[in-house]
């Protein structure tokens, strides 16, 4: 459940600014979100990595429930991306500073990825829904 609780933590602010465009009376709640964003970032992006894993490793799942096999994989995958998008600063400072030359390639790996962080984060939102209702069920 808590993976889901962040997932949407994520998604929102991953897809603040249309979010805010369509209701600016979001704008508090996402203000509240904002100092934690790197931390946010960062647990999706371990979160991502440790769900890409798992997936990789059970590909036996794909014959006995493939629904709940591709759900796991695009949750792994958004989890991932936008964990990098918004925990990028704190990666970078913690994972990166020493090599100049993995700062830079991150760097333009962020820069290709900006452009769909809107998307991915209204794509995290539904999916860290649907992981609490299905841990629910």
């Amino acid at each position: 459940m808590i993976g889901g609780i962040i997932t949407i933590l994520g998604g929102l602010l991953a897809a603040s600014g249309f979010i805010i465009k369509r209701r600016p009376d979001a704008q508090q709640m996402i203000d509240k979100l904002a100092p934690y964003q790197g931390w946010i970032g960062v647990t999706m992006f371990i979160w991502g990595i440790k769900e890409i894993f798992s997936v990789l490793t059970s590909f036996s799942m794909l014959s006995v429930a493939p629904l709940r096999f591709v759900f796991w994989a695009l949750s792994g995958v958004s989890d991932l991306l936008v964990g990098f998008l918004l925990g990028f600063g704190l990666i970078t400072h913690y994972a990166l500073s020493k090599n100049e030359q993995a700062k830079a390639k991150g760097a333009a790996i962020r820069e290709k990825l900006v452009g769909i962080q809107a998307p991915l984060g209204l794509v995290s939102i539904v999916l860290g829904a649907i992981y609490i209702v299905m841990v629910l069920l």
